[in-house]
């Protein structure tokens, strides 16, 4: 009988066998590190001592313990450690013992996400559980029967909820949360760092009449962060919660040795650059550790790819270990199969986990020894986060990040330095958008009257409550302005889209439960959501069946297929006030307000891996404008040398390129900030790019590349120059542009943009 493999024969196997060792484009070992910890708290409460004790801590790590102090001193803090270094205590026992002390405390939890929410509820009871402690800890989401809402609202000590209920569901309901508000103490706003664009700049607005309805109530909590690294950590609280904070980065948790692998599967096709598929990568490497039993958790980007590669995964080695030792998880699994598989995973029962960026954030899976990820999760910090995933604590974990086809893998796959030196990416975030302000502010004037004077946010806010007197929205009344509407304004407005007029998706796969899955503004809607376009929610894969234009709402059925689809849009942007312009010997540097004006043209089928153009129609849809921010650099030179045709495909292929990286320094979804060319800018008439940000009003991401434009190109430039193909491919300046010359007339373009000052 064939004997098991462990970790270490692994790792001498991916050395010497030539089918991985000649894919692995770096390897780098992060060694381990011991646990820095101090005493317990002298006057902690004997039974939350006892809990602990229960759990076998009898010591804290140092930043859970800085934590304790500061809270228990009223000072709000962020706590910034990596992941599964015991976050959940430097809020939990504040919050216990603060409650131990006087029963009438009261503590609002907030997570990104249900499953966390329901995981984190688990954590706290437990702690309560194994001290005898009579405290109440309840969920409150769309979940929560309607029986136990009302108990939740007089008796929770602990309400754990997640941003949209608070919006929708909490705040307009106020008057039934009565002891909640009055004894406000503490607000956890757990994984900072999601909250960060559109959503980050509506939950700071949450934030905003959460501390507007508490002040009405006579409390004033604290507010307690923890966040994954970020550049900024202690910025993005501070501007979401407007409050002083104290920066907790102390981490004393231990770490195992950590070996971190990109591997970057074999060329398939030369001329075009197309590797091998990375899912097919990722069942060849998951496969051999799985048969070896070595605990593994794959990462894939969408739901599709994880049924993909758990489908190719269980067929593998069903034989050697039976198909339910290896398990999916996303969501959309009901919690009951979400518990089974944690559990499972704990115990040693199942081996593997193929999981979309679900299982990404602070659920308690216990300790796995490998974490492969499917293609570049987008961010630094995601990538981190699923790292976080291996070698929980103690012992060796390895992490292999496989790269696909995409610039952006390419990019990272080949700029490890990059990866491992450059601090994470900065959240940023605009809650004073006036479209998200104004939607808020209706929103806490159907919460409670604004009185003159009232500050809500940095702009003057009585100039916005006329506006909405002549609106007719409120109507006011000696010094306070009221609600006049009969409407719900909460339930119109979503923390996820900044445009108020949104085109709602509905599911029609099962025409008698058809649903609504989902909201797109209407700009992405053009190219996302017209007739026949693939869209995918959650990873699954759905068609449009129509695209009702004048009633905002998209159909679409669910369906299997091996393409993509990807719409031209002809876009024509004008810069309508320049901000901020530096001229500079060969270029000039630019920000301000633009209006862009878009209609899409003509949509490609595109097929999945090889890219592929399997077939093309037309988009009937009317014009948009968006008024929005941008940032434009247009050089003085004219590129006589290159001719007109040359210098157009060199532009475009320069956006292409720009498209991809661009994303990647703001932090943001590449949905969020859009890079457009043109030969010829209305403004100055020189050739120009300019960089928009894709929400009305703008949420401060172009703003961030107008002061790191030359770092973006400098990086864009790395990015071509180090892809292997001879004249451009899908991997750097895309299909569009042709030609023996494109790649070098891109480089040429990149290199004056880059250096606009010689």
């Amino acid at each position: 009988m064939k004997l098991k493999k462990n970790l270490q024969e692994i790792l001498v196997d991916l050395k010497i066998n030539d089918s991985f060792k000649e894919n692995i484009v770096t390897w780098k070992t992060l060694e381990s590190k011991d646990a820095q910890t101090i005493s317990l708290p002298e006057n902690l409460h004997p039974a939350l001592r006892d809990s602990l004790n229960s759990k076998g801590i009898d010591k804290l790590y140092t930043h859970q313990r800085t934590a304790y102090e500061n809270i228990m001193a009223g000072n709000s803090v962020v706590a910034v450690t990596p992941t599964a270094s015991g976050k959940t205590l430097c809020y939990n026992l504040p919050v216990l013992q603060s409650i131990l002390s006087n029963p009438n405390v009261r503590a609002l939890y907030m997570f990104p996400t249900k499953a966390l929410a329901q995981d984190q509820k688990s954590e706290i009871n437990e702690l309560i559980q194994a001290g005898g402690i009579d405290i109440n800890s309840y969920t409150y989401d769309g979940d929560t029967p309607a029986n136990i809402r009302q108990k939740v609202r007089k008796a929770g000590h602990v309400v754990i909820t997640n941003p949209d209920m608070l919006h929708s569901a909490i705040l307009p309901h106020h008057t039934k949360w009565v002891s909640l508000f009055e004894n406000l103490k503490f607000v956890v706003i757990d994984e900072l760092h999601t909250y960060r664009g559109v959503f980050g700049s509506h939950v700071a607005n949450v934030i905003r009449r959460l501390k507007r309805i508490c002040r009405y109530y006579g409390s004033n909590p604290v507010f307690i962060c923890t966040s994954a690294t970020i550049a900024n950590p202690l910025e993005l609280a501070e501007k979401l919660t407007e409050e002083k904070m104290v920066l907790i980065d102390n981490n004393g948790a231990p770490s195992g040795t950590k070996h971190f692998l990109f591997y970057n599967p074999p060329i398939v096709n030369k001329p075009l650059n197309i590797r091998r598929s990375a899912t097919l990568e990722v069942r060849k490497i998951a496969g051999e550790l799985l048969k070896n039993k070595i605990q593994t958790i794959v990462f894939a980007r969408s739901r599709v790819r994880v049924e993909i590669i758990l489908t190719y995964l269980q067929e593998l080695v069903k034989n050697q270990l039976g198909p339910k030792s290896i398990m999916g998880y996303r969501g959309g699994y009901l919690p009951t199969e979400r518990r089974k598989i944690e559990k499972g995973l704990r115990s040693g029962d199942i081996y593997g986990v193929v999981s979309t960026n679900a299982l990404e954030l602070g659920v308690d899976i216990g300790q796995l020894q490998v974490c492969i990820m499917t293609g570049y999760p987008g961010t630094i910090s995601s990538a981190w986060q699923q790292a976080g995933r291996a070698g929980r604590r103690h012992g060796e974990a390895l992490v292999i990040m496989v790269a696909s086809s995409s610039p952006l893998d390419q990019y990272i796959i080949q700029n490890p330095e990059y990866f491992f030196n450059k601090s994470p990416e900065t959240a940023r975030i605009n809650p004073d958008n006036l479209i998200i302000l104004i939607d808020h502010m209706k929103c806490a004037a159907f919460e409670l009257p604004f009185k003159a004077g009232e500050q809500f946010g940095e702009v003057g806010t009585e100039e916005l409550l006329e506006y909405l007197t002549q609106e007719r929205i409120l109507y006011q009344n000696g010094d306070k302005w009221y609600w006049m509407n009969d409407s719900f304004p909460a339930h119109n407005i979503s923390l996820r889209s900044a445009s108020q007029e949104n085109v709602i998706i509905v599911d029609q796969s099962d025409i008698a439960n058809s649903r609504v899955i989902g909201e797109m503004d209407r700009f992405s809607a053009m190219t996302l959501l017209h007739d026949e376009a693939i869209y995918l929610h959650q990873g699954t894969q759905f068609q449009v069946e129509k695209l009702d234009w004048e009633e905002k709402k998209a159909f679409v059925t669910e369906v299997d297929v091996d393409y993509f689809t990807d719409a031209n849009l002809a876009v024509q942007l004008k810069v309508l006030e320049e901000d901020k312009l530096n001229r500079l010997e060969y270029a000039e540097i630019g920000y301000g307000d633009v209006s862009v004006r878009a209609m899409a043209t003509i949509f490609k089928k595109i097929k999945f891996e090889t890219h592929e153009n399997i077939g093309s129609g037309p988009i009937h849809l009317p014009e948009e404008e968006l008024h929005t921010s941008a940032a434009w650099i247009s050089l003085n030179k004219s590129f006589a040398e290159l001719g007109q045709e040359r210098l157009e495909q060199g532009l475009v292929g320069t956006a292409h390129a720009l498209n991809h990286i661009a994303p990647l320094f703001v932090m943001a979804d590449p949905q969020d900030i859009h890079v457009i060319p043109q030969v010829k800018a209305d403004h100055n008439e020189k050739p120009t790019i300019f960089f928009y940000d894709r929400y009305p009003g703008g949420i401060g991401l172009s703003e961030k590349i107008h002061s790191g434009m030359s770092v973006v190109f400098a990086e864009t430039k790395k990015m071509i120059e180090n892809c292997i193909c001879q004249t451009g491919c899908p991997s750097c300046i895309g299909t569009d542009t042709v030609g023996e010359t494109a790649k070098s007339d891109t480089l040429k373009i990149i290199q004056a943009f880059e250096n606009p000052s010689n």
